[in-house]
């Protein structure tokens, strides 16, 4: 079953490459005129050192010196010629490879963005990014491997086949029945060692992601003291990428020597042969010259055959990984001539809907809740209620199983994504930034603003006190995931986005959780003016943040529970808002 999927994918890699080339038609076809040629003029050189060589047994005289001479020339201008086409034609491989690997690239970046928040969930980073560079330098090998080994390899053993059948027909039907068993064994000796290339590239994968995993986690690694613990597992991970490596490695090995075999059993035969026809008179030297000329010529190119073919699957077993996830359909997909999102009040309407991350294990369940334009709404409720998957969702980050999630009527499912997200603003409890300057992070949220509108947004967010401290203002770089800010800094860049979107609806999923008192004061100002006019989810536990909502939603199981003003909810005898307000506001008369 391995095999099979290993080989599909394989198909499919090449496909997917071919896809790709074939956009460039001028270049491929020059390359492919250009081995053509190179390589016919690389088998008709041996032909004139042939002739060379007959004539100069002869003897020596001032015709057959002159006759010699004029083979020289004709060796020489057919050299020069050579190496002219040749740098011409690595020229056009140079653009046509480097394109190609761009185009790549592009589609896999393009693909990988679009797929679901649930996929990025399950997949290490590093080892999508390793993917990725794994699949160009894939293309790369292979490209290669066709255009200066295999195929002209291929090419040239087809025309000394084709010389040696018109002209040394014993010879030539021997090599071409040589040809025929070496090229098969070669054949199913890499597909037999292909699951086993495959087992490597996955084992090489894991490696990365275990590495990136374990990096990127280095202060857990020191605050658990648990170096050992990695290093071992880590171990485990090597060792285990370490047997799959040499498996594959020594397989390889296997199939040279048995290539090495019958390599030297074919010399034997046609050297033995050469020698007995000359003895016979029926060869000249110059014939066996060349026979042995082209025979080593044979052997080169067909024991780098064997090699190429393994580079190749090699290479295709990189690729597959990558080919697998192009080929995975995207989750979360815009239906055929969905329409553009346009919004004029705000109203947001949850219809009936019910969805699991998980299939059994439902989060939401017919929960139905409409949010009039303008309004500011806040869900509170127990970890795992389905608070922040409300957001989730209505970001469209998941199809719902069940139901409708309407804006101004339009239900989200039927317009594109692109436009269900331009309309709204979302400040995430955990802000991630992009390795930029803060300016091109606040920016990002809307890429034509000025200069002026982006410090106008930052100290609306109170960011901009912070940010006019460090030494490079607004060009400071935030680092890897904003890694450079404290929780706080990060959350205010993350609040000045949103100021400086000015979406219609806005979601705050515990926007101000990562402040200390004093900054929450400062953005609570700021938040209650970013909130004016616009429909507001807010996700929080704040009793600051709840109190001033015009509603409030208490969420335990996926459900509805309760729903009012702060006044009325605290009223509820026995309640969950009760509760939860007693345990906040009891530990807070306590401290």
């Amino acid at each position: 079953m391995r095999k099979t999927k290993a080989y599909t994918s394989t198909k499919e890699t090449l496909g997917i490459f071919w896809s790709h080339s074939k956009r460039y038609p001028w270049q491929v076809g020059v390359l492919l005129s250009g081995i053509l040629i190179l390589t016919l003029l690389q088998t008709y050189i041996p032909l004139l050192y042939r002739d060379l060589v007959n004539i100069l047994s002869i003897g020596a005289s001032s015709e057959t010196a002159s006759r010699a001479l004029d083979v020289v020339f004709i060796i020489l201008g057919v050299n020069l010629l050579r190496v002219v086409l040749w740098r011409s034609s690595n020229f056009a491989n140079n653009y046509f490879q480097s394109r190609v690997m761009s185009d790549l690239t592009n589609s896999c970046y393009r693909y990988l963005q679009q797929h679901s928040q649930s996929f990025f969930n399950s997949n290490f980073v590093g080892s999508l990014v390793t993917k990725v560079k794994r699949y160009e330098r894939a293309f790369e090998q292979i490209a290669d491997q066709v255009y200066y080994d295999l195929g002209r390899s291929l090419l040239e053993t087809a025309i000394i086949l084709g010389v040696l059948l018109w002209q040394y027909k014993t010879f030539g039907f021997l090599m071409l029945a040589w040809c025929t068993l070496f090229f098969a064994f070669s054949y199913a000796y890499s597909i037999f060692k292909l699951p086993y290339d495959v087992r490597r590239a996955t084992a090489d994968t894991q490696t990365t992601a275990q590495l990136a995993d374990s990096v990127t986690n280095n202060v857990n690694v020191k605050l658990f003291a648990s170096y050992q613990k990695e290093n071992d597992r880590f171990y485990e991970v090597t060792n285990k990428q370490f047997l799959l490596r040499k498996k594959s490695w020594n397989l390889g090995i296997i199939g040279d020597l048995a290539q090495g075999l019958m390599m030297i059993a074919v010399e034997f035969i046609i050297i033995y042969l050469g020698v007995t026809r000359w003895r016979e008179g029926l060869l000249n030297v110059g014939d066996v010259v060349l026979l042995q000329t082209y025979l080593l010529r044979i052997f080169d190119k067909l024991w780098n055959t064997g090699k190429n073919i393994q580079r190749i699957y090699e290479a295709l077993a990189d690729a597959n990984e990558m080919t697998e996830i192009l080929l995975t359909p995207h989750e979360v997909e815009d239906v055929p001539n969905a329409r553009v999102l346009e919004i004029k009040k705000g109203r947001v309407e949850f219809r009936n809907i019910s969805f699991a991350y998980h299939k059994g294990v439902p989060v939401l369940k017919n929960f139905h809740l409409t949010i009039a334009p303008g309004e500011r709404v806040a869900f509170i409720g127990p970890s795992g209620g389905g608070k922040s998957t409300i957001a989730k969702l209505l970001f469209r980050f998941y199809d719902i199983d069940r139901g409708e999630i309407l804006v101004d009527n339009q239900n989200i499912a039927k317009v594109t994504q692109n436009s269900l997200r331009s309309a709204l603003a979302l400040v995430p409890q955990e802000p991630i930034l992009f390795h930029r300057t803060l300016m091109e992070n606040i920016r990002y949220a809307k890429p034509d603003a000025s200069d002026e509108n982006v410090v106008r947004a930052a100290k609306l967010a109170h960011a901009h006190e912070f940010i006019s401290s460090f030494p490079e203002g607004y060009n400071t770089l935030v680092g890897e995931r904003g890694i450079k800010l404290s929780g706080g800094e990060r959350q205010r860049v993350a609040i000045a986005r949103a100021i400086l979107k000015d979406a219609a609806v806005l979601v705050l999923d515990e926007a101000t959780s990562s402040l200390d008192s004093e900054s929450e004061l400062y953005i609570q100002d700021a938040l209650k003016e970013l909130m004016k006019g616009r429909t507001t989810l807010v996700i929080a536990h704040r009793l600051s943040t709840i109190m001033q909502m015009d509603r409030i939603i208490v969420i335990d199981n996926g459900t509805i529970i309760e729903e009012g003003k702060h006044k009325e909810l605290v009223k509820v005898k026995r309640g969950l808002y009760q509760k939860l307000w007693g345990i906040q506001a009891g530990g807070f008369a306590k401290a």
